[in-house]
């Protein structure tokens, strides 16, 4: 399937997802405020870290070599297998140290034992949250790209669904198990999906871990944990130095900027992963993968490009829309932050060739050490710029993360 037709394919689902996060975007200002924002904030990156530890890091793999062997069924059981029985007993072992730790986890996300019941709905879903991830990567790989559409369609609504009816009679509390449970719900769907498909079977899933698919597994794993600890903490360091610095309020902010981002971002952003991963991985040629990246930069950055133009014109309309006259201080952030959005998708064009081929040592080293300046330059920033540096400092980040990436990435694939 081509870029264009996975676009649009993909485009569906997207739309329906963007307009789900829209409506809740505005249940959430309503019912949570800014500060709620922050909560949530913290929450959410908390089971991004801990999703990657139970066996959410190698779905890039299972995504790359399920594509990889498109015509070796018996080695994509092999995949599978592996990779099924690596989440399940990971999944267990995380669910159950997260219930030993539940008050004490509580304490240090929201510093209070208040919410210590969350984490007790979280370890309960963790499992079905997981399995539910390494379905969709397996159609990702299989490019079974319809119903990849179908599931994420339906996961979009239930999240709608279930969000919007705890937000509105538990509040925050509420938010905070939604997010919880509404990907793990959405499992019972994708496995439907899955279930009906020919090259499914349950014994396809489980069994005996491969050694040597494991060590293929190893690098993938070791750069999503990567991510997966220094996104979320860079973004904890920031959320936690703006809520001293300038108030809970304003980390709340700063979050609803990055989540309308990645809401009007995310037709490009998940277009990346649905056809340039699974379409990089096949790729052996250098001259035909510069093809497929030249493309990618005529198709996929204008769209992000064009998006950050109409966010930022919108800029006012948009607040009153999605969210409350209490947001409107977040203003002052738009222009630097639609700017870094579109330097964020130029520079990863270039970097998902690291994720397609392996190049595991690049990616960790950019990893850490871009996610290290942009807490810098948020402190630095922030210092010179008031609150509007927070944004500044990620379009900087962005712009010297483009620069390394065409510098070094095709540099590294030539001497591969």
């Amino acid at each position: 399937m081509n870029l264009l037709k996975t676009s649009a394919l993909n485009g569906i689902a997207v739309l329906i997802k963007t307009v789900t996060m829209f409506i809740l975007n505005k249940v959430l200002a309503v019912y949570v405020g800014p500060s709620g924002y922050a909560v949530i904030g913290q929450f959410q990156n908390f089971i991004q870290i801990v999703t990657s530890f139970a066996g959410g890091a190698i779905n890039t793999a299972v995504i790359k070599y399920t594509a990889q062997y498109y015509e070796n069924e018996n080695r994509q059981r092999a995949i599978w297998r592996t990779a099924g029985s690596i989440v399940l007993l990971f999944s267990i072992m995380i669910a159950f140290l997260i219930l030993i730790l539940q008050k004490q986890l509580s304490i240090y996300i929201f510093q209070t034992a208040e919410f210590q019941s969350v984490f007790v709905w979280f370890a309960v879903f963790l499992l079905f949250f997981n399995f539910n991830a390494l379905f969709l990567a397996i159609l990702n790989g299989k490019k079974e790209i319809l119903k990849l559409v179908i599931a994420n369609i339906i996961g979009s609504l239930f999240s709608l669904v279930i969000t919007g009816v705890l937000a509105f009679k538990f509040g925050l509390y509420g938010a905070l198990i939604a997010l919880s449970i509404y990907q793990s719900t959405a499992f019972l769907v994708t496995l439907v999906l899955c279930y009906k498909a020919d090259w499914f079977k349950f014994k396809y899933l489980f069994g005996k871990i491969d050694p040597d698919i494991t060590r293929k597994f190893a690098g993938f794993a070791l750069m999503a944990l990567t991510s997966a600890l220094c996104v979320p903490l860079s973004q904890i360091a920031i959320r936690t130095y703006m809520t001293g610095e300038f108030g809970i309020e304003y980390a709340g902010y700063w979050e609803a900027m990055i989540r309308l981002s990645g809401a009007y971002l995310m037709l490009v952003t998940t277009t990346l992963g649905v056809y340039y991963l699974p379409r990089l991985s096949e790729l052996s040629a250098i001259s035909d993968i510069k093809k497929e990246v030249y493309l990618g930069y005529k198709v996929i950055f204008p769209v992000a490009l064009l998006g950050g133009v109409l966010v930022y014109l919108l800029r006012d309309w948009i607040i009153g829309l999605l969210f409350t006259d209490a947001f409107l201080p977040m203003r002052d952030l738009f222009l630097w932050q639609m700017i870094g959005d579109s330097l964020k998708i130029g520079s990863w064009i270039l970097a998902y060739l690291m994720l397609s081929k392996a190049m595991t040592k690049l990616f960790i080293v950019t990893e850490i050490i871009f996610s290290v300046s942009l807490v810098i330059l948020t402190y630095l920033c922030t210092t010179i710029f008031g609150f509007e540096g927070v944004s500044i400092a990620y379009l900087v980040n962005y712009a010297f993360y483009w620069l390394v990436m065409g510098l070094f990435v095709f540099k590294a694939l030539k001497s591969a």
